[in-house]
């Protein structure tokens, strides 16, 4: 089939969309492309033919408007067989292109109207209505789209409630090649990581704030959502222990969670942070490693079933310090915390046969 991957909002090498969806979908033969608006150009990598519209220019208004209107019309003069999508912002967009006989498949990567309710830029007494018209929106356009994929199996049940004509769970389980090492536990470094996109709402401040009474040191790498947030952090004790990595490739990242011997997934209890499965807590589990994760009940389940680590109050950076302190004191502990999570992660957690659920869904298609 001929595919096109639909983005306005993520980078072009997003881990979900273009390492793990394209990609496994253009080795299984399909003609894959990806739609991105970054102005980096035009380019062939792992089969997969990239088409930029053009960098992302003004506020999230022009972003939904502009930048929107861009990528439809890439998508409409590639004419795919099927257009799978991955921001809610391109709902309008792709109910046209059905319109214009092309398949479509929305990609749900998070529980959009409960996230809008943690929005910092939309004022808090609108949230509650932004969040219902959103969810209003995505009922509507899900009885309609041909399939929907969901990033966990809470998001896919709602959805089959709202009434979408096919809903399946593709978890964003990490890709074990890239992570599973033998690394001794002997060439790790008496360090923690954090690594993904940096916010509030997902734990930044807490972590550093726990930080100066840890005897250990952050290796932070990701993306800052929020400008003046690293410029704020910058200024509060925990920074001296910081090592500041920036964005790293795949390689990079690989790296960090072999040489680090605590990973830390401290998201806030936000409504979608709560009933999430963030790719960072199964990526420590992959490199061998022992979690200090958010005491949420989905997550407890994941930890204490697997044995893999601490489970905290993630607004406490007390309840953090004290947590990376028990693990650092305690190697043998703490290695086999991070035996336990690998092993977990290679017999439950892996993006295998998460793929394989993404190809069958495409043979229906097809069909």
């Amino acid at each position: 089939m001929k595919i096109a991957h639909l983005t306005s909002a993520h980078p072009r090498h997003d881990i979900r969309i273009f390492v793990k969806e394209c990609a496994s979908l253009a080795a299984a033969g399909h003609e894959v492309h990806l739609i991105v608006a970054d102005g980096l150009g035009d380019e062939i990598k792992h089969d997969v033919r990239l088409h930029d519209v053009g960098a992302k220019s003004g506020g999230r208004l022009s972003r939904m408007t502009g930048t929107v209107k861009r990528v439809y019309d890439k998508a409409l003069a590639l004419m795919p067989d099927v257009a799978h999508f991955h921001d809610p912002e391109l709902i309008p967009a792709a109910l046209r292109l059905q319109q214009a006989g092309i398949r479509i498949v929305y990609d749900v990567h998070e529980d959009v109207p409960r996230q809008v309710l943690a929005k910092h830029w939309i004022p808090g007494v609108a949230r509650p209505w932004v969040s219902r018209g959103v969810e209003t929106l995505e009922d509507y356009a899900a009885r309609r789209f041909d399939a929907i994929v969901a990033a966990t199996p809470v998001i896919r049940e709602r959805f089959a409630r709202a009434g979408a004509r096919h809903a399946v769970d593709v978890c964003n389980y990490p890709i074990l090649a890239e992570l599973v090492r033998d690394t001794p536990w002997s060439s790790r470094r008496n360090e923690v990581c954090y690594l993904g996109g940096i916010s509030r709402t997902r734990g930044i401040e807490p972590i550093i704030a726990a930080l100066p009474d840890s005897d250990t040191r952050l290796n932070l790498a990701g993306i800052w959502s929020e400008p003046d947030l690293k410029a704020a952090l910058q200024r509060e004790a925990g920074w001296s222990r910081v090592n500041d990595l920036g964005v790293l490739d795949r390689a990079g990242v690989a790296e960090v969670l072999a040489q680090s011997k605590v990973g830390l997934v401290t998201l806030l209890p936000t409504p979608s942070y709560v009933e999430s499965l963030p790719i960072k807590l199964f990526e420590y589990m992959a490199a061998g490693m022992p979690v200090i994760a958010s005491d949420f009940p989905l997550w407890r389940g994941i930890v204490e079933d697997a044995g893999c680590g601490l489970l905290v109050d993630p607004q406490d950076p007390q309840a953090i310090a004290d947590a990376i302190a028990t693990l650092l004191a305690d190697d043998a502990r703490a290695q086999a915390m991070g035996e336990a999570g690998k092993r977990a992660v290679l017999a439950k957690y892996s993006w295998a046969a998460e793929a394989d659920k993404l190809l069958a869904l495409y043979r229906g298609l097809a069909a």
